[in-house]
């Protein structure tokens, strides 16, 4: 087994298997037994559940037949339909499954060898930023001699069974699955980032071109190995597992099983004269109760395409929970899709390789909290796209105190100046370029493009003083050099008391310049900006071609010698020699306007240097309280 997987309390597979094979006898797992703390975390919950195992239920157990497939199980009494639905999209893709599902030859029942059999299986699954190995014995609830829970097709079938009993088993009992997300499931089988959309609030049934431009993201999602599940949310006058005029199940999670173009029409000599349909595929964890609109199983437009193109499409004329729907119908029926995108992180990839960054972290009881936690990430491109998830932990475990339930989580991104160092104090003085919803689901998402620059993420809950635990990930196309801001200022040391220790704290914010003077006889130039502040210098990108640049460029100084002032320098970018076009010189001091401010450019040397062509726009913000900014 690889050494970044964890063990789920401390429970190695090979020793306990080794132990019971030694002793001869099944194994009987201590951390999860067979009894009723295992199934209820509520103690008035009550039933009548006989625990077995599977060569009690049938002659041939297996944990396998003829691999898995999205249509081999079916939901229980349990109300877990968004854990079957994401086991029908893990099924879809047997590298991941396998990883689910490790050895699984291994762990299979042996008709010739029985005494090799100990009772005991192993899955894993993501838990909490790392791969985490959960065993459990082959005891199962029934009733009647029949599984009450998630059940194969196969009467003698039990990798789904078994499946679920690991996740009850990480979850602290199996009714701490009833009701989730199988988003939340997803990303607990694959380690994949997931992002929850409300069709309905974004009136994607409504607009073309948004519709358009999802279909062609969830296209290029399922193509890629990521995975789609959606529901009908409940609402006033449709109740949950109220059942539609169209045949579909309130708060009822479907996985998505394809997604695809369909031509109609027929092909001519040069071309093709068609209907274009965009089409996707979904699947009832049921088995049963499907669609009743156009494009269902036995509908009058499934003649207008071909025999073989059915076939291809795997149209199957039963009522197996599987059906296909226009995706205009779906955007219209269905209020939300949740995804899970596996993000490419391989370099042997003919994909878009992605940088990925992952932190550990807890958000305090109040936003910018002395203990807050702030993280800091560069962008070096002069415009990336940069995806973020932020998780919170599996809140499930804490259902026996009363505290199951997600809290609302979200975070903020603040453009920061380039050389910060330090935690920031105030948000006020920063700039806010994107802040991503706020949900009490178990992770948000966000992707936004950002320019060039350093920005500072602060996660938060909605309502303050109400902490958790969380994993962030970030993934850039260029490393970002993601790390968390602990100290508030420069350290005080013995080195800086001999050498002096910052007295103030100067912030310059760059806006724009207009104006400046033309280089070569050409139509403008290619200025920057140089910030300097006693032995302390920033420079700008250069902006190419114009007298009326924009550089929103910002620093930040501690400085020593409050008496020295602080040069704002424009320069034009020349192959030779670069040109001086003009400078500011600014006193920086707290009692100055905090404004924004429009300067005159002047040559070389104190407040009375000869004016130049040109103005610069600048903020200026100074205190003696270095905890300030």
């Amino acid at each position: 087994m690889s050494s970044s997987v964890k063990l789920f309390r401390d429970q190695s597979y090979q020793e306990l298997k080794e132990q019971c094979l030694q002793q001869g006898r099944l194994f009987e797992d201590p951390e999860f037994p067979a009894s009723d703390e295992s199934l209820y975390y509520d103690s008035s919950a009550k039933g009548k559940v006989e625990w077995k195992r599977p060569k009690d239920l049938c002659e041939d157990p297996h944990l396998l037949v003829d691999g898995i497939s999205s249509h081999d199980f079916h939901q229980g009494k349990l109300g877990n339909c968004w854990f079957v639905a994401a086991c029908s999209c893990l099924a879809l893709r047997k590298s991941l499954w396998q990883q689910v599902i490790p050895d699984s030859k291994e762990q299979e029942w042996d008709p010739k060898n029985p005494k090799k059999y100990a009772g005991i299986f192993r899955f894993r699954f993501w838990h909490f930023g790392a791969w985490t190995e959960v065993v459990v014995d082959d005891l199962l609830p029934t009733e009647d001699g029949e599984l009450i829970y998630c059940r194969s097709n196969v009467r003698n079938e039990f990798w789904s069974a078994l499946l679920e009993k690991a996740y009850a088993k990480l979850a602290g009992s199996y009714q701490a699955l009833d009701g989730g997300s199988a988003a939340e499931a997803l990303v607990d089988f694959t380690g994949a980032v997931a992002e929850s959309i409300s069709l309905a609030e974004g009136k994607y049934g409504e607009v073309i071109s948004e519709q358009m431009k999802l279909f062609e993201d969830l296209m290029k999602v399922h193509k890629r190995g990521g995975f789609i599940s959606c529901f009908v949310s409940e609402s006033a006058g449709r109740p949950n597992e109220a059942e539609t005029e169209m045949g579909l199940i309130v708060g009822h999670a479907y996985s998505v099983t394809a997604i695809t173009k369909l031509r109609l029409g027929e092909r001519l000599l040069f071309s093709f004269k068609a209907e274009k349909l965009f089409m996707i595929r979904l699947r009832n964890p049921w088995g049963k109760k499907e669609w009743h609109g156009a494009w269902s199983d036995s509908s009058e437009e499934w003649k207008k395409v071909s025999d073989s193109e059915r076939k291809n499409l795997g149209l199957t004329v039963e009522n197996d929970g599987e059906f296909w729907m226009t995706f205009e119908d779906w955007c219209k029926n269905f209020t939300d899709v949740d995804i899970c995108r596996t993000v490419n992180t391989s370099y042997f990839s003919l994909h878009k390789t992605w940088e990925k960054e992952m932190m550990f972290g807890a958000i305090p009881t109040a936003l910018l909290s002395p203990l807050s936690s702030q993280y800091l990430f560069d962008v070096k491109k002069a415009e990336d796209k940069v995806l973020v998830s932020l998780e919170q932990e599996d809140r499930r475990k804490y259902k026996k105190e009363g505290k199951g339930d997600n809290i609302t989580i979200g975070f903020e991104i603040l453009k920061v100046e380039d050389n910060r160092r330090y935690r920031l104090h105030k948000l006020t003085v920063q700039e806010r370029v994107a802040t991503s919803p706020y949900s009490n689901t178990r992770s948000v998402f966000l992707r936004r493009a950002l320019q060039r620059g350093r920005y500072i993420l602060i996660p938060t809950t909605f309502i303050p003083g109400v902490p958790t635990a969380f994993i962030l990930r970030l993934y850039t196309d260029v490393p970002s050099k993601l790390r968390e801001l602990k100290a508030d200022r420069p350290e005080l040391t013995c080195w800086s008391l001999l050498c002096g220790y910052p007295r103030r704290v100067t912030q310059i914010k760059v806006h724009s310049a207009e104006g400046l003077q033309k280089q070569d006889g050409s139509e403008g130039a290619d200025p920057y900006v140089l910030i300097k502040c006693e032995n302390q210098s920033r420079r700008s990108a250069v902006q190419r071609g114009t007298t009326s640049p924009v550089f929103n460029t910002q620093v930040i100084f501690y400085r020593k010698d409050i008496d020295s002032p602080v040069t704002i320098q424009v320069w034009s970018s020349n192959l030779l020699r670069d040109v001086f076009l003009g400078q500011a010189v600014l006193a920086a001091s707290p009692g100055e306007p905090r404004q924004q401010r429009r300067l005159r450019l002047r040559g070389r040397g104190g407040g009375e240097a000869a004016e130049l062509p040109g103005h610069i726009s600048i903020t200026a913000l100074s205190s003696d309280d270095l905890a300030e900014l």
